[in-house]
């Protein structure tokens, strides 16, 4: 594995970790924004292993669809959390009134880590 990816990879458990402590002090709003970044990084790293970098969110999720879930390397499950994840994120960030429930943003929380498995997987690297 590159090593930006490895380092994306940290990243993202880095996120997963930063996420459930914040839902732990009754933050979900932060904590969805932290959920959705760790599925970015993901996305990131696995693109970086077939040397595709892009600069915008929806490059990632677009390519990550093309390159990865078209190609039957991921269940479109996966593309489809990064995709609602960040839409909670931008609500998340950008809105005033709460909109992701603790419940809602568990559940992105466990996404993330579910992804970055399977990331992990693909990838040939030990759990």
């Amino acid at each position: 594995m590159k090593e930006l990816s490895a380092k994306l990879l940290d990243k993202a458990a880095r996120s997963i970790h930063a996420a459930e402590l914040l839902l732990r002090t009754r933050d979900p709003e932060f904590a969805a924004g932290r959920a959705y970044y760790a599925m970015f990084y993901v996305a990131e790293a696995l693109l970086n292993e077939k040397d595709l970098r892009f600069r915008t969110h929806g490059g990632v999720h677009g390519a990550f669809g093309q390159h990865f879930v078209k190609a039957g390397s991921f269940d479109s499950k996966c593309h489809r959390w990064l995709l609602e994840a960040f839409n909670t994120r931008v609500s998340s960030d950008y809105g005033v009134e709460a909109s992701a429930t603790p419940e809602d943003v568990a559940l992105m929380i466990e996404q993330a880590r579910e992804f970055w498995r399977e990331a992990r997987r693909y990838l040939g690297v030990s759990p």
